[in-house]
């Protein structure tokens, strides 16, 4: 199942949430209006009981989205994550950052925010939010002490799949949604705690309202527990083959089983295994979680069977085995970072050989899309190694991630770039102007085209961490930037309009991501301007082959339209007006829009390195990441 197939997948999972939560509410509101019609045989008081409850379910439920609306960071700190700060030093977490750091690089997301659950000795791990640019990644103290580089890697990806894949923000709102299911048994728990104890203060006396409480809080719990059998029933048949999908993926990922396969049987054979304390709210997050937080039955069980998973990867594994290993480690708790020394592996970079020329084959692009592979990685780990020092450590920081990242925008021409510089002046002040053009002109002069990309990616976490009325300020700011002048390039346009997509779901992240529904024929104008602006800039000189690239290009997605090749005579500002319709298509029909930008960029089969990274920029602003293609220098 590729990118596109899975997000149309996801987007039929929500319908089918929607109608899993209505078919609990309707149970629940039957049960309750069937015992007050027995209680007081009035049908005054079932339709107000009918009314009260549905009050109860959907206020519940609006409350927590809306508490949830904050995103990814939300989630981390309800569980009780600390905030792994960029510049650590501490050598697990500064792994942790590496691993994540090589696989965001590797998939064209931006980095993700990291927390650690410090007081969870369980291996386990989550990604929570709305979208990758609002994503966390969050592991335990257990995973971080007991695996190793290749296991974490393995855990890290497979968390990884959920943040590409979509299937994030199905779970934030299905944890929106069970908090109303499951209220009527949190009241009733709260109401049989207060009448115990106002039962110990009041002795013998005024037992009545006492024994009203009591009835009422029973009633609750034994009508609630019929959301919190709905409510695991709709989170394990979510989870459950999603988990397996994710597994699948963090192997085409690292192209190596042992990994993940290793995680997991440290899962198995250490006595903490992958579970996580009451405290933490496991319950609600359960469905989230790389390995079962909870002990549930077969029934409710929001993961496979943990050796299923294992046999899956290493199919000769046996249970045997399992137990061996956990007499082992009861003995000896394994060391990840103790193995990663033994094994090599702690300042390891792999090694990738050379770049080579690729064909763009427009179906094997569509295919790459969210599907990062073991070069992929190899090739981001090389590229954290190779961007210079002073500029990764600019990347890091709050305050320069921005004047860096707008260095990245500036043109190469004197006097648009001095345009520019005045739109950030006015808008950022003199302070971030002089900071963009000391890098511009200073470490990032000469940088490779090929490393731009990767050094916004590394900056990203750091710009996130601005408060959210200077994150509104450079958002104008980008927009000023990239309009100072008709004469930017469509890479620098791209890029700025890439950077203006994660800053708003970095800001409003519940609105960010969705699921389009127009198809590529409602679209037709706005895909012919994207191919005629991509076809131009390819080939700036020659108008005939600019004509037979677009021409590729609409023979891809729209073969029988009579669209001609008519390049705006404003260039790449004209795409201001064509952004919104083209994210609104559904996931297939944008798969026939990669396709088409592909076919237009890669019609002499050939990519150079702006081509390669022109085509992730319109994918990422697209929400459709697409890994680094491999390109002709």
């Amino acid at each position: 199942m590729n990118f596109f197939e899975h997000q149309a997948r996801a987007r039929r999972n929500s319908v089918r949430l929607l109608l899993l939560f209505a078919l609990a509410v309707v149970a629940i509101v039957a049960v309750l209006d069937v015992l007050v019609l027995l209680a007081t045989g009035s049908g005054q008081a079932v339709l107000l009981c009918t009314v009260a409850t549905l009050a109860v379910i959907g206020l519940s439920s609006l409350y927590r989205i809306a508490r949830l609306r904050g995103g990814g960071d939300q989630v981390a700190i309800q569980m009780g994550g600390r905030w792994v700060p960029d510049d650590t030093g501490d050598p697990a977490l500064r792994r942790l950052r590496n691993v994540v750091e090589e696989i965001a690089i590797a998939s064209g997301v931006p980095v993700p925010r990291l927390y650690v659950l410090e007081q969870e000795a369980g291996i386990n791990a989550f990604a929570a939010g709305y979208s990758p640019a609002d994503a966390v990644v969050a592991v335990t103290a257990g995973a971080l002490q007991r695996l190793n580089r290749d296991e974490l890697q393995g855990v890290v990806a497979h968390e990884f799949s959920h943040i590409l894949n979509g299937d994030m923000r199905l779970n934030i709102r299905l944890m929106g949604l069970l908090s109303g299911i499951l209220m009527l048994s949190v009241i009733g728990r709260r109401v049989l705690l207060h009448a115990g104890r106002g039962g110990r203060l009041r002795g013998a006396r005024g037992t009545g309202p006492i024994a009203v409480l009591l009835v009422a809080g029973v009633a609750a719990v034994a009508v609630g527990s019929i959301g919190v059998f709905f409510g695991r029933l709709i989170k394990a048949g979510v989870s459950r083959q999603r988990e397996l999908l994710a597994d699948a993926s963090a192997v085409q990922f690292t192209r190596q089983t042992a990994g993940l396969a290793g995680a997991l049987k440290k899962i198995g054979g250490l006595s903490e295994g992958s579970r996580l304390g009451d405290r933490a709210g496991a319950e609600e997050v359960s469905h989230m979680l790389f390995g079962q937080g909870l002990r549930f039955s077969r029934w409710f069980a929001t993961h496979p069977p943990l050796l299923a998973r294992i046999q899956r990867l290493e199919p000769g594994f046996r249970a045997e085995a399992l137990q061996r290993l956990r007499g082992q480690w009861g003995l000896v708790p394994p060391d990840g970072l103790a193995e990663d020394r033994l094994l090599g592996l702690a300042d390891a970079v792999p090694d990738g050989g050379t770049t080579v020329a690729a064909r763009c084959a427009p179906a094997d692009v569509a295919a790459r899309v969210a599907s990062p592979g073991a070069d992929d990685y190899r090739q981001a780990a090389r590229l954290t190694v190779v961007l210079p020092a002073p500029l990764r450590a600019l990347a890091r920081e709050r305050d320069a991630a921005g004047p860096l990242l707008l260095a990245l925008l500036l043109d190469g021409d004197a006097v648009v770039a001095a345009r520019q510089r005045d739109a950030v002046a006015a808008q950022l002040g003199e302070d971030v102007a002089a900071a963009m053009l000391e890098i511009a002109y200073g470490p990032l002069h000469g940088l490779r085209p090929a490393l731009r990309l990767p050094l916004a990616t590394l900056a990203f976490p750091a710009l996130r961490a601005l408060p959210r009325p200077r994150l509104q300020a450079f958002l104008e700011c980008i927009h000023a930037v990239s309009h100072a002048d008709g004469r930017i390039s469509l890479f620098e346009y791209c890029l700025s309009h890439l950077l203006q997509v994660q800053v708003r779901a970095a800001l409003d992240p519940a609105r960010h991501l969705h699921f389009g529904r127009r198809k590529v024929a409602d679209v037709g104008g706005e895909l012919a301007l994207l191919l005629a602006v991509v076809a131009d800039a390819g080939s700036p000189d020659d108008a005939e082959a600019a004509r037979r690239a677009y021409l590729a290009g609409m023979q891809r997605v729209l073969p029988q339209a009579c669209l001609p090749y008519r390049p705006p005579s404003v260039g790449v500002l004209a795409l201001d007006a064509a952004w919104a319709p083209l994210d609104a298509l559904d996931p297939l029909a944008k798969q026939l829009l990669v396709e088409a930008v592909a076919a237009t960029i890669g019609h002499d089969l050939q990519l150079n390195v702006a081509e390669a990274e022109l085509l992730r920029m319109i994918c990422g602003a697209l929400q459709c990441p697409l890994p680094a293609m491999p390109a002709a220098t």
